[in-house]
């Protein structure tokens, strides 16, 4: 039998900004649980385009008041934030097969580091926007490129705005 908790997770990242890709993942994962957070991370040894409450913003415009799924903000560990929110999963996009190296020793990392025992699942980005990243998203901004194929008209507003 699952629990609520069984059915909760939580997809982590800088989404700094949040591209068609995050999106894809969390409309995505958004199927496999009935609650979704996503945690937007407030790393202190990191210096981002857009502050955390930024980011938490541009990501509810993008959810459309869609009740279940959840916008926070953490500054501690990933594990410690899935277990305030409750959830026994952290989702996390992969784009490619570096990715998944990079993604494989966190998850087992994750999974022990935390007080309870969580579970990460890995999903394949879509083939549609397995190349967007938000690195490539800020310096397409940076030099005035189009940015519709990457992220949405909001984001791309608010990205025009950083770099005029």
């Amino acid at each position: 039998m699952k629990t609520k908790t069984q059915l909760c997770a939580l997809y982590p990242g800088s989404f700094d900004p949040v591209t068609r890709g995050h999106l894809d993942v969390i409309w995505r994962a958004g199927k496999l649980f009935e609650r979704l957070y996503i945690g937007v991370i407030a790393n202190p040894t990191k210096t981002p385009l857009f502050g955390v409450e930024e980011r938490v913003e541009l990501i509810r415009k993008e959810l459309g008041g869609n009740k279940q799924v959840e916008v926070v903000s953490f500054e501690d560990l990933t594990v410690q934030a899935a277990a305030r929110v409750g959830a026994a999963w952290i989702v996390r996009g992969v784009r490619s097969a570096a990715d998944t190296a990079y993604e494989l020793p966190m998850a087992h990392s994750n999974r022990f580091c935390g007080e309870k025992e969580i579970e990460t699942l890995l999903l394949p980005a879509s083939p549609q926007v397995s190349f967007i990243s938000s690195t490539l998203v800020r310096q397409i901004a940076a030099g005035k490129g189009s940015l519709s194929p990457f992220v949405t008209e909001a984001v791309e507003e608010a990205l025009r705005r950083k770099f005029a």
